[in-house]
């Protein structure tokens, strides 16, 4: 490479590396407050609490990585631009296009980071985060026996004990089960014993009261009894049973179907087909918004003003492709036989970019655009 190109090029990726720690700290903090609220509230020791952190790394950073990698190109464009350094290089032959050439390295090594960000490190650390909740759900029915605390073992079910006698008998308990979208129920008990089932724990509630909330019609059951038996067990998923997601499929078997958890019917198939070229087409614009940030601004030339004009529209730019790829996924999304408009948003990117990179190489029309401009605000 020239030297021009590896001077602009370790611009670009130091200054990537510094909107990406940014960011990525940003984001992961914010996500890391919902898990520490969920994990530790719940009993988990902070071991469990980093993993968690460590497994939901990998998708902030998906989030992160395109936004960074427009932000490092405009800065970097901006900057050499006041420097004049990209009017002194333009002034020894310098093509836009030429120009475009470091740049266009960068937003490849986004595009590769992305790609196997999306196809395959996302994915996994997906399944091995329901993996690992399922796990911890399972592994809290053991935890049930915790005085004097309000725990939920699984999604739908609240329970609290008061005190726990020597023998193991519960004192005072109270169950709420509003897993049932059409009713709710909760459970009080004098006293109660956990113990093994089938299907898992089950509770032997002594001497209480169960009282069913039925939300259509909004009565309300009373039922006293003096013994009922309640499966915690039933309630908490086996991790045989779980399905994967698309989002737990990797790039390859959403693309080749060998997924075992992909087969099935051919709608299936095709959500699965259209997901994996939705990945492909993220990471594409990925690497159309990199090169739209600095084809944006070099389009403005240099200017003893700056180019704050230029870099709202490159923003600009980026806003109307995110709502062409909002519309297109809405569409795909009902008709998956439809995935080759993923590429749209992509193809109109770099659609953009070749425009403007052909007005910056042509300094007559660039003049005359100038010189239209200064007209219409005289």
């Amino acid at each position: 490479m020239a030297r021009f190109d590896r001077y602009m090029l370790s611009q670009l990726m130091m200054l990537f590396g510094f909107f990406s720690l940014v960011l990525i700290s940003i984001y992961w903090i914010n996500s890391a407050v919902r898990l520490f609220d969920w994990l530790i509230g719940d009993g988990q020791t902070v071991w469990v609490f980093l993993e968690f952190s460590a497994l939901t790394l990998p998708g902030v950073i998906r989030i992160v990585l395109p936004v960074a990698g427009f932000a490092a190109a405009v800065y970097v464009t901006n900057r050499m631009s006041a420097d004049s350094e990209l009017t002194v290089v333009q002034a020894t032959g310098f093509s836009a296009f030429r120009v475009a050439r470091p740049v266009m390295m960068f937003a490849t090594v986004v595009f590769v980071m992305m790609l196997v960000l999306t196809g395959y490190l996302v994915p996994l650390a997906n399944r091995a985060y329901s993996d690992r909740s399922l796990e911890v759900t399972q592994n809290s029915a053991a935890r049930l026996l915790t005085e004097g605390r309000f725990l939920s073992p699984t999604a739908g079910l609240t329970f609290y004990i008061r005190d726990i006698t020597p023998s193991g008998e519960l004192l005072d308990i109270f169950l709420s089960d509003t897993h049932n979208p059409a009713e709710s129920t909760t459970y009080t008990a004098d006293r109660a014993f956990l113990v093994k089932g089938e299907n898992g724990p089950q509770l032997v509630m002594i001497s209480g009261l169960a009282q069913n909330l039925r939300h259509e019609s909004n009565r309300l059951v009373m039922t006293r009894f003096d013994d009922f038996v309640f499966d915690i067990g039933a309630m908490i998923p086996k991790k045989e049973e779980r399905a994967l997601r698309s989002s737990e499929l990797t790039l390859f078997e959403l693309l080749t179907g060998e997924a075992a958890t992909a087969g099935g019917s051919q709608a299936s198939r095709q959500l699965h087909y259209a997901r994996g070229h939705s990945l492909i087409a993220e990471s594409l614009l990925a690497f159309a918004a990199t090169v739209a940030g600095f084809s944006a601004l070099i389009v403005g030339g240099f200017s003893r003003f700056g180019l704050l004009r230029q870099i709202l529209t490159a923003i600009g730019i980026i806003v109307c492709i995110k709502i062409v790829e909002a519309a297109v996924a809405n569409i795909v999304r009902v008709q998956p036989e439809l995935w080759a408009l993923y590429y749209v948003p992509a193809v109109l990117g770099l659609a953009v970019v070749w425009l403007q990179l052909s007005i910056a190489s042509a300094p007559q029309l660039l003049r005359s655009l100038h010189l239209r401009t200064a007209g219409a605000k005289g």
